[in-house]
């Protein structure tokens, strides 16, 4: 699991069920990455620049056609769906292991 800051947000109206694709930043060590997220109570403005925590060494997995290569990860909230984990610091470095 590492620490990644999204990068850009685009509809995916082709998912089965309401979600984003999300391109994220890892930094230097990973790269950047692609994810298609179930989190959809989230704005696309709420999204970008946002810090996650997301397994990166998952094999990619095709949804829709689309590649998603990373798992953001969130607790479930019954009202809300998908609530993001995210560092207490904003500014913690890009691709940061979580221990």
């Amino acid at each position: 699991m590492r620490v990644g800051r999204i990068l850009s947000v685009e509809e995916f109206p082709e998912a089965r069920n309401p979600a984003w694709k999300l391109e994220i930043d890892f930094g230097p060590e990973v790269g950047t990455k692609r994810s298609s997220a179930q989190i959809t109570h989230y704005t696309r403005e709420q999204l970008l620049g946002r810090t996650v925590v997301a397994v990166v060494n998952f094999p990619p997995r095709r949804i829709a056609g689309f590649a998603s290569e990373v798992l953001v990860l969130g607790a479930l909230d019954p009202a809300k769906g998908v609530v993001l984990l995210t560092p207490d610091d904003p500014d913690v470095e890009l691709g940061s292991r979580i221990a």
